[in-house]
């Protein structure tokens, strides 16, 4: 997803994903499954460099950085798996977005006499080095590759707040470091408004840097500690012609031995011929030096022990789900789960201190502030997967964090796109409000519920963002007073929604009532004589002329056309329904999106359009809940088919094995819900839509020490379809689960077939939730 280009990719078909020898079946621990590779090609722009859970610090290789921006979105994550050289190994990134912005502190060796001080480029090559996939190694928590250049191997491990690199040079060659601060992804000039370069008398090498890029006015501090004396160093500015002058911060001061400021600086760091490895120790902060000095003492340890901790975390995290499959579905889905659980990533120091969006320093108290915030995208499936494999503290530090966003926030709302506390206002809705529902209506506290529901309140009440104004004057967002409008609305419609399940769970009637009426707003932009969601004119009018195929950013839809965004009305399936005519004509449409013949169009010029099974998009996340409609319509078999599709051509074990964006964990939390039986169509309701399983068995560790068990029996190719479902050994014949039987602990059972039981979930009182059929407003139990 990205604020140009956001989705991505069609992958390429994969001819099954359950049949094959087993994976790793003996596999001693959870993360020995985990495949790190899968998505750095294509454009499932992860990266597989080294990072703890939820980690502050992301230490991976860049493959390119001097691509500019609008022509780099491959390199979105800074590796790209088809590159042939390394430039460098920097210590932020995102997993899986379709902008991008990071890239800070690139540390990159150098062995022998020249010390060169650009990286130059694959043909021609300066610092940066060939390298070969034969010599990498990723697993969670490390990355190792042979660069060929300089004949060094390469390691790096994470903790939550550090990265530590272990370099082995060759043997009597003089080691150098080079650390280069004009680096960025997505870069441009000017992109750097200040930096500094501090040489302390303890051979510590601090420094900062200001950058106006996806996220303006973006600070960063770090603090890096060696394993062996310097014997020589040059920091360097390499200014030269930069055509803007920003933020002219003031320098460290007399306790450094060597200081260096501007716009273009980098370090030259000797240290000799060694006998050892070389380990560099690096702590970060967004509040200041100090605070970065103080996280890199805050997790204690050489590279070993910062690895074997880190390792030790992955295996608890990831341990939340034991599970069993064939190849490669093993493989799949233990890298699923792992890239879940990297954001919201930490953004709070050791000692609480954190900036936030109003670019002040705050104190956190009980709390670990998260940032790195997808919402567009997280809110549908990442967020209620962590509601339940995440201890619950995870859930509060997020809530917690979103609502201190709030009220430090200059224009007074939740956050929409943010990463290191800065606001991009990438994307559309105010969906931190779902997410703070979902975590509410679930049970999860250690947060003000008063407090979160005036951030909700406020932030849909903010007349001046996206349109909102004429949406609560008009019940809609007119088309020729914002873009975007037709999504917009049903986006707004669904969050208010969750707003009112929450005020009305509070006893906060005026506010549930408020809401819930204004959650009825989707039907103001459907028009129910062409059966499609369309943009309307501020005069009442549907803007013509309408072509469901279009896809044009800016224009009536975000990301997508009204294929895809007819659907999105999770709050009310039903109701939707309806107005298209019944179940049969339901499914008929269904069926029609997922046959179409896109031979005639083209999607081109949109880069976030990639995974197309007709008018079906996964590589994008508007489509993501619509194959689980076919319950709402009374055919979940035919979920189960277009499930089967869906599993088989987008998720590969293999680099290009996402179809599209990573998106912060979301294409992956779709598959890790989906393999498990079940899907959140609609975060809210407190339940989970039955799809079908691809995991011969899977179990839960919940909170409490609680366990829920997933067992298939006949699991193959051959048997797609759910023949019957017990739970706790009952037959269970509703085509949904509520989130508090998954929490109580139990057994969920399937049986799977050859041929479909269309008897199964086919009555009105066996389908899931939708508002206008719920016997009431509150959540069910």
């Amino acid at each position: 997803m990205s604020i140009f280009t956001r989705s991505c990719l069609v992958g390429t078909l994969f001819t099954t994903i359950l049949a094959g020898p087993a994976f790793a079946q003996d596999a001693a621990k959870p993360s020995d499954a985990v495949d790190p590779f899968i998505g750095t090609g294509g454009e499932g722009h992860t990266f597989p460099g080294a990072v703890a859970p939820f980690g502050m610090v992301q230490l991976s290789p860049d493959t390119d950085t001097s691509c500019v921006i609008r022509t780099c979105y491959g390199h979105a994550a800074g590796y790209r798996y088809d590159d042939p050289t390394i430039e460098g190994f920097s210590h932020t990134h995102f997993s899986g977005a379709g902008h991008s912005d990071l890239g800070d502190i690139l540390v990159m060796p150098v062995s022998g006499d020249n010390v060169p001080m650009d990286p130059g480029t694959p043909a021609e090559p300066g610092y940066r080095s060939r390298f070969s996939h034969a010599s990498e190694v990723a697993k969670p928590g490390y990355y190792a590759v042979t660069l060929d250049g300089p004949g060094v191997r390469a390691e790096m491990t994470a903790g939550t707040r550090i990265g530590v690199h272990r370099y082995s040079f060759p043997k009597g060659k003089a080691a150098h470091l080079v650390v280069d601060l004009r680096s960025s992804l997505y870069n441009y000039p000017g992109k750097i408004l200040w930096s500094g370069l501090h040489l302390r008398d303890d051979g510590v090498l601090t420094g900062f840097r200001e950058t106006r890029g996806w996220a303006p006015g973006r600070k960063l501090y770090f603090a890096m500690r060696f394993s062996a004396p310097l014997v020589g160093h040059a920091l360097v500015n390499r200014e030269k012609d930069i055509p803007y002058k920003g933020f002219q911060g003031p320098g460290r001061g007399s306790d450094a031995v060597a200081e260096k400021l501007g716009q273009a600086l980098e370090a030259r760091l000797d240290f000799g011929p060694l006998d050892a490895p070389l380990e560099v120790k690096v702590g970060i902060s967004g509040v200041d030096e100090a605070g970065a000095l103080a996280n890199l003492d805050s997790e204690p340890g050489g590279f070993d022990a910062v690895r074997a901790k880190t390792g030790n975390d992955w295996d608890t995290a990831l341990g939340a789900v034991k599970f069993e499959a064939p190849a490669p579905m093993r493989r799949i889905f233990a890298t699923a789960l792992y890239h879940s659980l990297l954001a919201p990533s930490v953004w709070s120091d050791s000692d609480g201190r954190y900036r936030g969006p109003d670019d002040q320093v705050h104190q956190a108290s009980g709390f670990t502030v998260r940032s790195t915030f997808s919402l567009w995208d997280t809110f549908r499936a990442e967020h209620p997967l962590l509601t339940l494999i995440q201890p619950e503290k995870t859930n509060s530090d997020i809530v917690r964090s979103l609502i201190a966003s709030q009220q430090h926030s200059p224009d007074g709302i939740l956050p929409v796109w943010q990463f290191a506390g800065r606001e991009t206002w990438t994307m559309i809705g105010y969906h931190a409000v779902p997410v703070i529902a979902d975590a509410y209506l679930k049970g999860i506290g250690g947060f003000d519920a008063d407090a979160a529901l005036q951030a909700m309140v406020a932030s849909a009440d903010h007349a001046s963002y996206g349109g909102l104004g004429e949406y609560i004057q008009r019940g809609y967002v007119p088309i020729d007073k914002e873009p975007e409008a037709a999504s917009k609305t049903v986006e707004y419609a669904y969050d208010d929604w969750t707003i009112a399940r929450m005020a009305r769970r509070m006893g906060k009637t005026d506010i549930a009532e408020r809401f819930e009426k204004r959650a009825g707003n989707w039907r103001n932009s459907f028009d129910a004589k062409s059966g499609w969601l369309r943009a309307r004119l501020a005069n009442g009018t549907f803007r013509t002329p309408f072509d469901p195929t279009a896809i044009n950013y800016g224009s009536d839809y975000t990301e997508g056309n009204a294929w895809q965004y007819s659907w999105f009305v999770p709050q009310d399936q039903a109701g939707l329904f309806r107005l298209l005519g019944g179940d049969a004509k339901t499914v008929r449409k269904l069926d029609a999106m997922f046959d179409f013949d896109n031979s005639k169009v083209d999607y081109s010029h949109a880069e976030d359009i990639a995974g197309l099974i007709g008018q079906y998009i996964h590589g994008n996340e508007p489509s993501h809940h619509v194959a689980y409609l076919y319950n709402y319509a009374g055919a979940p078999w035919r979920t189960q088919e277009r499930l089967g599709q869906i599993v088989r051509s987008q998720y590969g074990a293999k680099p290009e094995g996402l179809s599209g964006n990573d998106d912060l964990g979301q294409m992956s939390a779709w598959l890790v819900f989906t393999a498990l039986g079940f899907y959140p169509v609609a975060p809210g309701s407190n339940e989970y839509v039955i799809g079908r399983p691809f995991l011969s068995q899977a179990t839960l560790a919940l909170p409490g020490g609680k366990q829920f068990a997933i067992r298939t029996d006949n699991l193959s190719d051959a048997n797609p379809y759910i023949r019957s479902v017990t739970l706790n050994g009952t037959p269970l014949t509703r085509s949904y689960l509520r989130d508090d039987e998954i929490r109580q602990g139990g057994e969920l059972r399937f049986v799977m077939a050859a041929k479909p039981n269309k008897l199964w979930g086919k009555g009105a009182k066996a389908r899931p939730f939708s508002s206008s059929t719920a016997p009431s407003t509150m959540p069910r139990h």
